[in-house]
């Protein structure tokens, strides 16, 4: 099964309302779609949704790297996977990122190919799985508490609060949540790097008492030992997300036990060739982890979906950026309504089973 084009494109979606986080406010998902024709007819879908304070890039230098990529495909055989994954990974070693959407894509081939959904080629069965709602920073407490309730009142049974604030006022946020949802909804809380070690140990202890599931990404990226000192300190479960990208950084985590969960997302490790290594990795140590996400469309959420629900190691789902996002081009494709909680479902078409509809696309470039 030969590549004989790729197309790479933009895919640009405003949010129906920005989402504050101690890194910066999110408005709009500015993401890079590829697109892999082969001569047997079947084409792969990928996407990929740059970050620039976690991932270092953009999405015009991950339009413009993918557009340097794709050549490196074309007359390739599109099932060697490890080989073409390999000739990316040492073409652009540092750019996860657009890597991503081309191991997406690529992987939704191989499982088109085999005729099998994408989560029965990597070697899953159905299961349930469930996302959370993620709340960003709000000004009052009084938002924070509506925002949570109204998540709640849609069936939610899992919030995920944006903190990492100076000193202590992520307390009384989450306390007014907890007291306002109850003890049956799970909370998580997300400090995307915002706190130092004193701060974090700070809210840590003055969160305690509220039954959190994990503390998420308190410190900053590089400090692992500071991950290890708190881990050890901490009566709340520490979860890394910036700290890890590669299986490498897993591995490390692990070696100086630093934390309880791991953070996988598509995007920040190149896609899913390495999201199932750092899963091994975890799972070998004893460790569980979840699956997040950036600001992907439905189709980019599908192959994270696929991911978990083939992996039963991934025991909390953040994919929930999809509720944010004004418009779904996506056809097929993983849903989760909110009127039902957030329960995800899955065809079980070949492949990903999604789509993007060809309009929703800007600045297409096909290389052949």
């Amino acid at each position: 099964m030969k590549i004989i084009a790729v197309d790479v494109a933009l895919l640009n979606i405003a949010m129906t309302e920005p989402c504050k986080t101690p890194i910066g406010v999110l408005d709009a998902a500015r993401n890079v779609v590829v697109r892999i024709h082969t001569d047997n007819g079947l084409s792969g879908w990928g996407e990929t949704s740059p970050m620039s304070p976690i991932t270092g890039d953009s999405q015009q230098s991950s339009y413009a790297l993918g557009q340097e990529i794709a050549p490196l495909l074309l007359q390739q055989d599109a099932l060697a996977c490890d080989a073409r994954l390999r000739q990316l990974t040492q073409f652009s070693p540092a750019a996860s990122c657009i890597r991503s959407a081309f191991d997406m894509a690529l992987y939704d081939l191989r499982a088109q190919h085999a005729g099998l959904p994408l989560y029965r080629y990597l070697g899953g069965e159905h299961r349930r799985l469930v996302t959370d709602a993620t709340i960003g920073n709000q000004a009052r407490v009084s938002d924070t508490v509506d925002a949570a309730l109204g998540w709640v009142k849609q069936g939610f049974s899992a919030i995920k609060l944006k903190t990492g604030r100076a000193d202590l006022i992520d307390v009384e946020h989450v306390r007014a949540v907890r007291e306002a949802v109850g003890d049956e909804v799970a909370i998580r809380i997300d400090c995307n790097q915002g706190w130092h070690y004193a701060e974090a140990m700070a809210n840590i202890r003055a969160m305690q008492g509220l039954n959190l599931q994990y503390v998420e990404q308190p410190l900053a990226a590089w400090d692992i030992d500071g991950f290890a000192r708190l881990r050890k300190a901490s009566p709340i479960p520490i979860c890394a997300d910036e700290s890890v990208f590669s299986d490498h950084d897993a591995l490390r985590l692990i070696k100086q036990d630093a934390v309880d969960y791991l953070n996988i997302k598509l995007a920040k490790s190149g896609g899913i060739d390495t999201a199932i290594k750092i899963n091994n990795l975890a799972q070998a140590a004893g460790l569980r982890c979840m699956i997040g996400c950036f600001a992907e469309s439905r189709l980019g959420l599908t192959a994270a979906a696929h991911f978990a629900m083939a992996k039963s190691n991934i025991c909390f789902i953040d994919l929930d950026a999809g509720f944010c996002l004004a418009e779904d081009p996506v056809i097929g494709g993983m849903h989760a309504p909110i009127e039902d909680g957030g329960v995800i479902s899955l065809s079980d078409s070949p492949g990903l089973g999604a789509t993007i509809d060809d309009s929703a696309l800007t600045q297409l470039q096909q290389v052949s």
